[in-house]
């Protein structure tokens, strides 16, 4: 994702890069980081030390780094793009602490098409609440085998917001196996599948009574969420410290 990042804003007129950061033993150290992103050199290095100045940052990363990325953010008064998912309750602790400190866009997903369909599926179980027979939802969804979390902070993020809107008190069903018996009403179903290459999918299904809604949503390639990260950054900059969403960079609220 960070080559994507650096590729998609280098190509950006309104962007310049200032830095390319990676962890102190990373074996391309000293390279530029357009060459790595296979494009042509940028004139930046890949390197791990923080420049004194930025408008803005985009983090990339693993959970570990991207709390130390938001130390640094706050510390220094940078203002943060948070796209890294997986965050243990203590890491989200610092995120919304530091968000009193500066402006941070934090989103399970940068992509544009994905907030969207957060909208979208808002919307639907708004409708759907209370129709007769009930509704039943369930979240599946697809990325590469190496992505280390499951289910996807995308899909989860797909279930809070559908429990929201139905008003009821509901019970998050990760997986099922076993002699489960009939499915409890005021259930939310998530199932992970990982295999290959696959960007990230994510299907909703609405289940009711002789009838069904299902909303999908693909990306073809990393560079939807790289795209929206240097949007979000670009609308970031001037904002006052609070926590932002996508769905307010894309003005979906």
């Amino acid at each position: 994702m960070g080559a994507r990042v650096i590729a998609m804003a280098a190509g950006d007129p309104e962007v310049q890069i200032v830095a390319a950061l990676e962890r102190s033993d990373h074996p391309r150290l000293g390279e530029d980081a357009g060459t790595i992103a296979g494009i042509p050199p940028i004139g930046i290095q890949l390197q791990s030390e923080w420049p004194p100045h930025t408008d803005v940052v985009i983090d990339f990363s693993l959970p570990e780094a991207a709390y130390e990325c938001v130390r640094h953010c706050q510390r220094r008064r940078f203002p943060l793009v948070l796209a890294t998912t997986g965050l243990n309750p203590a890491q989200v602790q610092l995120v919304k602490l530091a968000a009193e400190d500066i402006p941070i866009v934090w989103s399970p997903s940068m992509s544009p098409a994905v907030n969207l369909v957060f909208r979208l599926a808002q919307q639907t179980a708004a409708a759907l609440r209370g129709i007769p027979g009930g509704v039943d939802v369930e979240i599946i969804e697809r990325h590469h085998r190496h992505k280390i979390d499951a289910p996807s902070g995308t899909a989860i993020r797909f279930g809070q917001l559908i429990a929201a809107e139905l008003g009821e008190s509901i019970d998050h069903q990760h997986g099922r196996h076993g002699e489960t018996g009939a499915r409890p009403r005021h259930q939310i179903g998530y199932h992970a599948v990982r295999g290959g290459d696959d960007v990230g999918q994510h299907t909703i299904l609405f289940l009711m009574q002789g009838e069904r809604v299902e909303l999908h949503v693909a990306a073809s390639s990393r560079d939807a969420y790289a795209n929206g990260a240097v949007l979000a950054a670009k609308w970031l900059v001037g904002q006052p410290p609070d926590c932002y969403s996508m769905a307010q960079v894309l003005d979906l609220q």
